[in-house]
């Protein structure tokens, strides 16, 4: 009886209705899709570099080193002797290994040095190799591949010459031995975007003819020249490992920090990107926090409508009065319309929210390298709309306590 009284109620105020779950629906979506991005960047943070078991570098801080080697932001204090890191790939322990030597720049994005290891090895969102979005892998000395970020951001296309620029923010030009852009990488949501990416050879070619931040007056190599020398560096940035057995992780790392020939520091990718979440993480709960008072206030907006709709409706809940409806009849008449308001406006954004990632999923991965997975509602969201709900229920007490102490007489005189 009370369920049929309750939905010809609110079929009678459809308009008014509807505007309110209208309202809890794009809050609920809102407030669940906030939660999605926020998983998602979460994930995609943790993502930036999968499969690697250790990087390697100058001994200084965890979150230094991945900041400066993954994250392409910083310098390091120090760098690491091609010896060692020769050393350290032949131990017994190491699967693989990639050199990473950073320094220069072009036009504000890092230039990284490294081997074609690097487009084999590194790995990003679960195990995710890197693929080319147009051309190929360096296969000349002045060749050079770059991220999806860089050719956007800069116009580049295949075969297109870059000049690099000595270090960072620098006004000092390699313009003696421009680049040629090769391949063009698809877009991944990391770093990765947004470098410049030449063998480890091409950084050693460029810096022949420079002595202590400086071009040697008068002194010029030529590139076909340059192509037949030995190019072997002296130093390196940092490394990229990968263990045999991941039982083997920690002793190598041991290992490694207590390396008598230089002081070197052993991380693990994902403890340091644990650590490093911990620092940028805080953003989370304000999004968090923002989106929760827009689902609070839409629920004060469906109290606000209750509360509205409750003159309209004082000769009705005087009539059930009059009737004999008991106290919990008219209590329960109104928190039933606000639950099923609520719990419409919980489904109806769910089923928006699913409708907005199936629509922006390729676009959000295209532009931001942002990957949000569509799947069944977790565990918490699950309680999030119950929640909903619930607070739906809550929130009507007041004005359902107040329509039940409206009197008798009042309800049913005759206003002129």
């Amino acid at each position: 009886m009370i369920f049929r009284l309750a939905f010809a109620s609110l079929g009678a105020r459809a308009l008014t209705v509807g505007m309110t779950v209208l309202a809890i629906a794009l809050s609920v979506a809102l407030f669940l899709g906030v939660e999605k991005v926020r998983t998602g960047a979460k994930a995609s943070f943790s993502d930036t570099i999968s499969g690697t078991d250790l990087i390697v570098g100058a001994r200084s801080g965890s979150v230094q080193l991945l900041l400066y080697s993954v994250f392409r932001i910083g310098n390091a204090t120090n760098n690491l002797t091609w010896e060692s890191y020769r050393d350290i790939s032949d131990r017994p322990e190491v699967d693989w290994s990639v050199p990473i030597s950073l320094g220069d720049s072009h036009r504000q994005f890092r230039v990284m040095g490294t081997t074609p290891a690097f487009f084999e090895r590194y790995k990003y969102r679960s195990g995710q190799s890197l693929s080319l979005g147009a051309g190929v892998i360096m296969d000349d000395l002045f060749d050079t591949v770059i991220g999806a970020d860089v050719a956007a951001t800069l116009g580049y296309d295949i075969g297109d010459p870059i000049v690099v620029a000595h270090g960072l923010a620098s006004f000092t030009k390699h313009k003696d031995q421009p680049f040629r852009v090769s391949g063009i990488l698809v877009k991944t949501g990391t770093p990765v975007d947004r470098t410049v990416i030449v063998s480890l050879e091409a950084i050693e070619a460029i810096h022949v003819d420079w002595q202590s931040g400086a071009q040697i007056p008068g002194q010029f190599t030529p590139a076909d020249v340059l192509r037949e020398m030995t190019l072997e560096p002296t130093a390196i940035t940092a490394a990229l490992i990968g263990v045999k057995s991941r039982l083997q992780v920690f002793g190598l790392q041991r290992a490694i920090n207590e390396y008598p020939e230089e002081p070197l520091l052993a991380i693990l990718p994902g403890v340091a990107l644990q650590e490093l979440w911990q620092i940028v993480g805080i953003a989370e709960t304000a999004l968090i926090g923002v989106s929760s008072m827009v689902v609070v206030t839409a629920l004060i907006g469906m109290m606000a409508t209750i509360f509205s709709s409750l003159n309209e409706r004082r000769r009705e809940m005087a009539i059930f009065r009059a009737m004999g409806a008991r106290p919990r009849v008219i209590l329960g008449l109104l928190v039933l319309e606000a639950v099923v308001m609520a719990a419409l406006g919980a489904s109806l954004g769910l089923l928006l929210l699913y409708i907005g990632l199936f629509i922006g999923q390729p676009l959000i991965d295209s532009a931001f390298g942002l990957w949000l997975p569509i799947e069944a509602p977790t565990i918490r969201e699950v309680w999030v709309l119950l929640g909903v709900v619930a607070a739906g229920a809550i929130v009507s007490i007041v004005p359902a306590w107040r329509a039940y102490r409206m009197s008798l007489a009042d309800g049913m005189m005759i206003r002129n």
